[in-house]
């Protein structure tokens, strides 16, 4: 079956089985009826993955179910980008006289997903100051193995796809969202930076550089989405603006400078780009900084779902001195999803996704990760942060909790 035939037919089914029109399924997923339609039939595939987990999610999606169509997303995504099918725009065209719930957001334009850089002496990611890279980057700097042949530097940005808030009638959230745009489209999604590990380089010859046989990354910032995610800001309440849709509040929180609080549900997605399999061995959390966290307020993005469905994880407490990554179980229903630690396996569509729960209740912490990867003799690794620069979470317990109340157009203290 075609990869994007795939992807269409079980979205196709979840719909058939949910027994919801097309209008009604598209107005709770923010797109437009013929957008939908389009991804139903395969004639279209989501930039990202959020509005496909959306709606398995409303058609009610059993956890397997979510991994098939994370794993055919993933698939007819790339085989899209090696196409040169045109991107999909993720809220679709706007039909006039057609409803889009919530305000859609307009796709500014989408971002390659890796490019491959050629060795340097010294390589800084784009955006970053060279003062940074002449420092050595200290704090963030990968370890790596003398043995290793490839060192693998992922960055990813604040999304796949680069997208600008639809504007409000306020003055104060039209400067808001303009900011969100500035953010995204300064932000390349993913970088890599592949370095030949040749033991006895020849005087005067630079080592060939290979490419790394996977591609790393954040395929989402909250894999509960659209459950609970809190911020912190350095903001009075009468001067935040209202939440965006789901899929736009990390780049919404970003132009306000807001942190993320408490929980970081991250989503890591890592793809073979070979038939031969490669084995994902382990997982490292690097702690650049941790620090007291700052008596700032905190703003909740959505109250929880209770669907009853929590994928197997990976917890990560920022607050013991060596932070390790902990496989727990999940639940779907009555059944227990049992915890796998790694080693895991890829290859050439065949997807491994990692949910992460990095977590801290007493600091602010700036971290990173480090996947190491082995196939055959060759082996590395690759850093994953955000951007360029390391994720930070910031601990929210005694804060001020704040949600925003529709029918009121205000945010609410809640603790």
């Amino acid at each position: 079956m075609d990869t994007g035939d795939r992807l269409a037919g079980l979205l196709k089914e979840l719909k058939e089985r949910s027994g919801l029109s097309y209008g009604a399924l598209a107005k709770r997923l923010h797109v437009s009826t013929s957008t939908l339609h389009r991804y139903c039939n395969g004639d279209a595939v989501p930039t990202d993955f959020a509005p496909v987990e959306r709606l398995g999610r409303l058609c009610g999606a059993s956890r397997e179910e979510l991994v098939a169509l994370h794993r055919a997303w993933i698939v007819a995504d790339e085989t899209r980008g090696r196409s040169g099918e045109p991107a999909e725009r993720g809220g679709g065209e706007h039909v006039p006289g057609e409803a889009v719930g919530g305000g859609e957001a307009a796709v500014v334009g989408e971002v390659p997903a890796a490019a491959v850089v050629d060795e340097a002496p010294a390589v800084a990611a784009v955006g970053e100051p060279a003062e940074a890279v002449e420092a050595g980057e200290a704090a963030g700097a990968v370890e790596v193995d003398a043995h290793a042949e490839h060192v693998v530097v992922v960055t990813a940005g604040t999304s796949r796809t680069s997208r600008e808030l639809a504007p409000r009638s306020r003055v104060r959230l039209k400067s808001a969202l303009a900011a969100v745009a500035v953010v995204a489209l300064a932000v390349p999604a993913a970088f890599l930076v592949s370095r030949d590990g040749e033991k006895e380089p020849r005087a005067g010859s630079a080592a060939p550089s290979a490419p790394a046989p996977l591609n790393a990354g954040i395929s989402s910032y909250n894999w509960a989405e659209p459950c609970g995610q809190y911020y912190v800001l350095d903001q009075k309440p009468e001067h935040v603006p209202p939440p965006p849709p789901p899929q736009d509040t990390r780049g919404w929180a970003r132009a306000l400078g807001g942190t993320d609080g408490g929980h970081m549900q991250l989503q890591v997605t890592v793809t073979g780009r070979t038939r031969e399999p490669v084995v994902l061995s382990r997982l490292h959390v690097r702690v650049v900084d941790r620090d007291e966290p700052a008596e700032q307020a905190v703003y909740s993005m959505g109250d929880g779902c209770g669907s009853g469905i929590t994928p197997q994880t990976f917890a990560v407490d920022l607050d013991t001195p060596r932070p390790y990554v902990k496989p727990i179980a999940g639940q779907d229903g009555d059944l227990v999803v049992p915890a796998k630690d790694f080693p895991y396996q890829v290859a050439t569509g065949n997807a491994q996704v990692l949910n992460l729960d990095v977590h801290t209740e007493e600091h602010a912490v700036a971290w990173y990760l480090e996947l190491d990867w082995s196939t055959g003799d060759r082996k590395g690794t690759v850093r994953i942060d955000d951007g360029g620069q390391p994720f930070r979470t910031t601990a929210i317990e005694g804060r001020t909790v704040y949600g925003y109340w529709p029918d009121k157009g205000e945010w609410v203290a809640q603790r």
